[in-house]
């Protein structure tokens, strides 16, 4: 039976780096209950929020949410099948 020792792989860490403070005080404030805030932040005031807030609303209060394009009153057009040309058969008298 042989014993396998394992190196650390992969380029070292600096523990001075200003990369490794970010981290830490990243790790910190998820540790205090506080947000990571990546990303864009979202404008309070936009369309989108405004739509976001009453689909929660609805889902809040048991409403069902359908998925996909909601459907329009218009008519929807029908459609006519393509038809196929029959393909004459010559019949070959004797």
């Amino acid at each position: 039976m042989s014993t396998k020792t394992t190196t650390k792989r992969g380029r070292p860490t600096v523990s001075t780096s200003a990369r490794q403070a970010r981290l830490e005080a990243r790790a910190a404030r998820v540790a205090a209950g506080g947000s990571v805030g990546r990303g864009r932040p979202a404008s309070e005031g936009s369309a989108r929020q405004a739509k976001l807030a009453v689909r929660a609303s609805k889902i809040a209060s048991g409403e069902t949410i359908k998925r996909g394009r909601p459907a329009t009153a218009a008519p929807k057009a029908v459609k006519v099948p393509k038809v196929k040309a029959v393909a004459a058969v010559e019949t070959v008298e004797a």
